[in-house]
């Protein structure tokens, strides 16, 4: 039987001693402080186990998905070494075109994996590593059609891989001189009139590439011409 503070009145109950009160009073309150002890421990229990559920619903970090894989680059390269006219790609070619490619991009002193970087957050880092090495020329045909169409390559090279390699045959043959004074025909290309000063030739350049680059919605046929006028007035 509890302690009943309601009866107490400052003196023992008729019939109760001194010392039989006093023993019912410690008794009461080391009970009181034992079960005290225990809610407390029973708390800090429940306070570990919530925190610990908290730390299993944290939602996880999603794994980090690459731009382009591997066998995405092997499918491209089985799909293009179908198509006519294959047979006339080398590696050396390739390579060297990749980097004549590269040079006409904006700016100019990129490599491919830095533009496509510059283009999508990782797209040219992706393409790197999943290309294999040392590259194959499947892979380095694959390499060449991001050079040539940037961050659109996927799609050229998922829909049309006849195309793509049509076109990089065209390039690697170089680009058709046009007759009569190319100078001129190259500076109009660029909206400039003849004796237009190097200076006026990079900017209006460099206006005209942002204007028709593929990737901000302009032509490109309109973007191919621009650079090759420009290298034909700086080579």
């Amino acid at each position: 039987m509890g302690f009943d503070p309601r009866q107490w009145t400052g003196s023992p109950p008729s019939g109760v001693s001194t010392s039989s009160r006093d023993q019912r009073v410690t008794s009461n309150v080391e009970a009181l402080l034992a079960e005290n002890d225990a809610l407390r421990r029973e708390l800090q229990r429940m306070q570990r186990e919530l925190e610990r559920l908290r730390r299993q619903q944290r939602p996880r970090p999603e794994p980090t998905m690459n731009l382009i894989r591997r066998v995405q680059v092997q499918r491209w390269g089985d799909e293009l070494a179908k198509q006519p006219g294959w047979s006339e790609f080398d590696q050396a070619g390739l390579e060297a075109l990749i980097e004549r490619l590269n040079r006409r991009g904006f700016p100019a002193n990129l490599n491919l994996q830095q533009r496509l970087n510059r283009l999508v957050d990782g797209l040219g880092s992706d393409l790197l590593a999943a290309v294999a090495n040392p590259a194959t020329l499947q892979d380095t045909v694959v390499l060449a059609a991001f050079a040539l169409y940037g961050v659109r390559a996927s799609e050229w090279l998922d829909e049309d891989p006849r195309r793509v390699v049509a076109e990089l045959r065209q390039r690697l043959r170089g680009p058709r001189r046009p007759s009569g004074d190319f100078r001129a025909d190259a500076l109009a290309v660029l909206g400039l009139e003849p004796g237009a000063t190097a200076e006026a030739i990079k900017r209006a350049h460099r206006r005209l590439v942002k204007q028709h680059h593929p990737d901000m919605g302009g032509s490109a046929e309109a973007f191919r011409r621009v650079n090759e006028a420009y290298q034909q007035l700086v080579n």
